[in-house]
């Protein structure tokens, strides 16, 4: 009796389907998974592509399940008993969820309760499954954080989730999912919006703890090369299909499926220096698509490089940063507290034309940096200059024209738009502020022209943000910033969120963009792969300060410091 022939779970035929009548619209498309026990099997595509609501269906976390359910049967086995999950009520599968099966979910912050502390939500669900006594009950909690390698447990235990980092939460969460030591665990996206160092530890904690309990677990990402480090399979997804389904070894040596070929393309190789990325158009709408001689063909030699610098670095700087401090004051309930030191002398300049990468770990100050330039904060010391004028003289005589020159796009393009205006009033309520264009008409036409250089229509000038996917918000995001003609463009962790494929368009889009309207970039981001790829030079933030400045090849070749180092060895694939 072998688990090879005799899978853990099995989703067999699975068709679902949302929506009623002429408007119902399939989303799975005869999916068949197996997950063997102690395996690790990655499901990866890009959102949209069904990965979620396959795990979902699983858990039934779906309302009203069996009104979208067109086909399929998904099954557990346990011992050597078959339990069909689609069968089982409401009370049966909360009976089941957690002991059999858990989840890690993307967003922790999302899923855990921000009015419970983290040790009572952990607490709960032993409680609801074990019950255990309840010293017997928090001396498991313990035990557990512990396990998920969280610094002092007894004060994570006391502690509410918005006290914690990003990477404590999801440890938080893994610890929760573990607490009645579940045969399998689904991971949907765990480490999506983490730092790469937190990303990479994250990782291997999952793998150490699925290694540990023999747990079978779905692992499901938008990232191949991620999922390179931990799946023993990977099974490719595209609009609700299985495209591919192969061993870790045979679909990297020989992927076979253009989808796939396309997926692994997508994202920056930091051993090629590219003019532009493949994307998965590329490879789905031509036929003989050559990625060979596709990098033959944008791939710069370093002597195009040394060219291209000389043009920036013989002028002036079009902004210079010296000695810039920022300090928060955190004065606590009772007007106690401490100083927060944010910034601590920081200096650097940008050049017309460039694109200057600043990069570090969540909470080193990158975007408190790019707050300052923008002046949406104040800096505590230092001076900031445009143009060789001083900011604050700037801003005191004519701040319209400083904000007119440089614009910025945000990390999360949906909370960054308006959610009742429509997209053509997005667009032309700047320029009316600023004086640009004529008249209505005139605003609507630049409106219309700026939508389809970012690759856009016409027709979506009368739509509202919630109509787009998170791709096209973010291209929303960049014509809004390309409306007031600006000279300097933030980018604050604005394809972070992204999957790789609308990555690789959002940043081929902003490269040429660049050349168009004569921009220079600041690129904000904790990922190396993208920096190297898009900037010219890079900054290396660490607590406020600057840890290491540099051209792409020598940082990567010749890195002096330890935490660039780390950052780099934390790229994933690498």
């Amino acid at each position: 009796y072998s688990t090879i022939i005799h899978p853990i779970l099995h989703i067999q035929n699975l068709s679902l389907s949302f929506g009623e009548g002429a408007h119902r619209n399939r989303v799975l498309h005869s999916v068949d998974l197996s997950l063997h026990k102690g395996e690790m099997l990655a499901l990866v595509g890009e959102s949209g592509s069904g990965k979620s609501v396959t795990s979902l269906t699983s858990m039934q976390l779906i309302p009203n399940l069996t009104s979208h359910l067109d086909s399929g049967e998904i099954w557990y086995e346990k011992g050597r008993e078959k339990i069909a999950i689609h069968s089982l009520t409401e009370k049966e599968m909360q009976a089941f969820r957690t002991k059999e099966i858990a989840m890690i979910f993307q967003e922790p912050m999302t899923a855990l309760n921000p009015s419970m502390t983290c040790g009572k939500q952990v607490f709960e669900a032993i409680q609801t499954h074990l019950r255990l006594s309840s010293e017997a009950n928090k001396r498991r909690c313990l035990e557990l954080f512990e396990s998920v390698e969280l610094p002092n447990p007894e004060r994570i235990y006391k502690a509410y989730p918005h006290q914690l980092s990003g990477g404590q939460k999801q440890r938080v969460m893994i610890a929760m999912a573990l607490s009645c030591e579940p045969k399998i665990l689904i991971a949907d996206e765990p480490t999506t919006a983490l730092d790469v160092t937190v990303q990479k530890e994250v990782l291997e904690l999952i793998k150490r703890l699925q290694k540990k309990h023999q747990m079978a677990c779905l692992f499901i990402s938008h990232d191949l090369e991620l999922v390179r480090e931990v799946a023993d399979r990977i099974s490719v997804m595209q609009d609700g299909k299985i495209v591919e389904n192969k061993t870790k070894k045979e679909l990297f040596e020989n992927p076979e499926h253009a989808y796939t070929k396309a997926l692994l393309a997508c994202r920056p190789d930091i051993n090629k220096n590219l003019k532009s990325l493949a994307t998965v158009s590329d490879f789905l709408e031509n036929d003989d698509f050559n990625l060979k001689e596709f990098y033959a063909q944008n791939e710069l030699k370093p002597e195009q490089i040394r060219e291209q610098r000389e043009t920036y670095y013989d002028k002036p700087p079009i902004i210079e940063v010296k000695g810039l401090s920022k300090v928060y004051d955190d004065k606590g309930f009772f007007g106690k507290g401490t100083e927060i030191k944010a910034l601590e002398n920081v200096s650097l300049e940008l050049f017309k034309g460039e694109s200057l990468g600043i990069v570090g770990e969540s909470g080193c100050g990158k975007s408190t940096l790019s707050k300052c330039i923008i002046q949406l904060e104040k800096q505590s010391e230092g001076k900031i200059s445009y143009k060789g004028t001083d900011l604050k003289e700037l801003i005191a005589t004519d701040p319209l024209s400083y904000r007119k020159a440089v614009q910025m796009i945000f990390q999360d393009p949906a909370s960054a738009l308006n959610p009742k205006m429509r997209i053509g009033d997005i667009l032309t309520e700047v320029m009316k502020v600023h004086q640009i264009g004529n008249d209505r008409t005139d605003r609507k036409r630049k409106a219309i022209a700026l939508l389809e250089k970012t690759g856009l229509k016409a027709e979506h000038f009368n739509r509202y943000p919630h109509e787009f996917s998170g791709g096209q918000k973010q291209r929303i995001g960049i014509a809004r910033a390309l409306a007031l003609e600006p000279k300097i463009i933030i980018c604050d962790e604005s394809v972070s969120a992204l999957d790789v494929s609308v990555q690789a368009q959002v940043l081929n889009l902003l490269n040429e963009l660049k050349d168009a309207f004569s921009l220079s970039y600041i690129f904000i981001s904790h990922d190396l792969s993208v920096v190297k790829h898009f900037c010219d030079r890079i900054i290396v933030l660490n607590k406020g300060k600057i840890e290491e400045k540099g051209f792409p090849e020598e940082l990567f070749e010749k890195a002096k410091s330890d935490y660039t180092r780390k950052l780099i060895d934390s790229i994933p694939g690498r």
